[in-house]
């Protein structure tokens, strides 16, 4: 896997010195005040960070090179992006959502069902939103008892649909 993760969104400058405020848009947010560099899709490029500070439930930002409230405001809407293998690691049988998003689902029987297009977050338990061909889409709960094997290498999942969730 090649493309970058998502860790944040730029949604304003702050102040006159070139910060930036960041809406955390991951589950370990504190990663901010350890990552050195990131992509930020404005420029196009990876920018250096400077400084990192947190403000209530964002954190403010400055880069290497932004040093003015103008530079600042280009950076407006931007995502903050880093490589795969800066991604936290999680414990065996956890996953990321890019890490679903676009795996090939199989019944027990190697069935070919769909592809996962989406992932719902009801709070209770995940549900993966699976894309068919010619039928309406299957909500899929993401519990152990649906979901027998998840193969990221592969691209594949396998589940063992409940009595009457595709009727």
């Amino acid at each position: 896997m090649s493309e970058r993760i998502t860790i944040g969104k730029i949604i304003a400058a702050h102040g006159v010195h070139g910060e930036v405020k960041v809406q955390p848009l991951t589950d370990f947010p504190r990663r901010f005040k350890k990552t050195k560099k990131v992509w930020v899709d404005a420029v196009n490029h990876y920018l250096d960070i400077e400084q990192v500070r947190e403000q209530q439930d964002l954190f403010l930002i400055k880069f290497c090179g932004f040093d003015h409230r103008e530079e600042a405001e280009k950076l407006k809407n931007s995502l903050v992006q880093v490589d795969p293998d800066q991604v936290a690691k999680l414990p065996p049988g956890h996953f990321f959502h890019f890490q679903i998003i676009g795996l090939d689902v199989y019944d027990a029987d190697s069935q070919h069902l769909g592809q996962v297009k989406e992932i719902l977050e009801t709070g209770a338990n995940d549900v993966y939103v699976v894309k068919r061909e010619n039928k309406k889409d299957l909500l899929l709960p993401a519990l152990k008892s649906v979901v027998l094997a998840i193969d990221v290498d592969h691209q594949k999942m396998v589940v063992e649909l409940p009595r009457g969730l595709d009727d």
